[in-house]
């Protein structure tokens, strides 16, 4: 074929462009169009039903209108706290080190390479590993230590690889300016490299956060009750968290529960939306700090 023979075809070549970001367009307005719907369906039948009762009272059901999900927000925040506690310190450590420290050899390409892997292994794969590993062989039995170690490994991955993205965005410069000035590579990483990746890590903490704070499988398969009576106050009290109240309510055939579900679904929304918030301005305000 010959350069005379050759035509660009510059029209179809936009017409196709255009009609594709219209087709994109068009696929994520609708995600969003969904989105918005089950949310004004939630908020409808669930803000109702959202009073000081609600979030003070023990669930029952034998009067479903005099119950709440006491247990299971407090339950929820306990599971939070501790399973930031073990992921956060021990996932940031680990991207330090691959990053910064570790030798570039074959074995670290295949750790890296199982960490990608792990995170995208099904939530219930946590389950029983959490079952078989801290339940059975530690002697957790069904307490909150037990959950929040195996959501702390189910999320570790989350945070690993977006604390080593966050690392990787940080100028070589930094690094280099540093180690001429007579900083060692632990001095340079702790006073100059961390604090420029700040904000990034915390967005992987955000995403990790949000994905545990949503998880009811794991804790169903290591036993998680779904009906608590009282308030957790030790790690090793067993335990029921919002996620599992919402499935549990969500199956009743009364529509009075799924009122219920809907309310403990808003509940579990502002819960989320405020360690996103609080996350975000923490974000923020280090990134003001850097730039003032």
């Amino acid at each position: 074929m010959s350069a005379a023979d050759f035509r660009p075809r510059l029209a179809r070549r936009r017409l196709i462009g255009v009609l594709f970001g219209i087709g994109c367009g068009l696929a994520g307005l609708s995600g969003v169009v969904v989105l918005c719907t089950l949310l004004g369906r939630v908020f409808r039948e669930g803000w109702p039903y959202v009073t000081m009762t609600f979030l003070t009272s023990y669930p029952s059901t034998l009067d479903p209108l005099s119950g709440g999900i006491r247990s299971a927000l407090v339950g929820t925040l306990w599971l939070m706290a501790l399973t930031a506690l073990f992921a956060i310190p021990v996932g940031v450590a680990a991207a330090v080190y691959l990053h910064e420290f570790a030798p570039k050899n074959r074995p670290f390409r295949f750790v890296e390479l199982n960490i990608a892997n792990l995170a995208g292994v099904p939530a219930i794969v946590y389950g029983i590993l959490g079952l078989a590993l801290f339940v059975r062989f530690f002697s957790c039995g069904r307490s909150i230590l037990a959950g929040a170690l195996t959501m702390a490994i189910m999320v570790m991955p989350v945070v690993i690889i977006a604390t080593r993205e966050a690392l990787l965005a940080v100028p070589d410069s930094i690094r280099l300016g540093a180690f001429a000035l007579g900083a060692s590579r632990w001095q340079t990483v702790w006073h100059h490299v961390l604090p420029a990746a700040l904000p990034g890590i915390l967005t992987g903490m955000i995403l990790a956060m949000s994905r545990a704070i949503g998880e009811a499988a794991p804790l169903l398969y290591i036993g998680a009750v779904s009906y608590v009576a009282f308030t957790p106050t030790s790690p090793l009290d067993e335990f029921t968290v919002l996620p599992i109240q919402i499935f549990v309510w969500s199956n009743q055939a009364q529509p009075v529960f799924q009122s219920l579900a809907a309310a403990a679904i808003l509940v579990l929304l502002v819960v989320l939306l405020s360690m996103n918030a609080l996350a975000t301005g923490i974000r923020a305000w280090q990134s003001g700090r850097r730039l003032s």
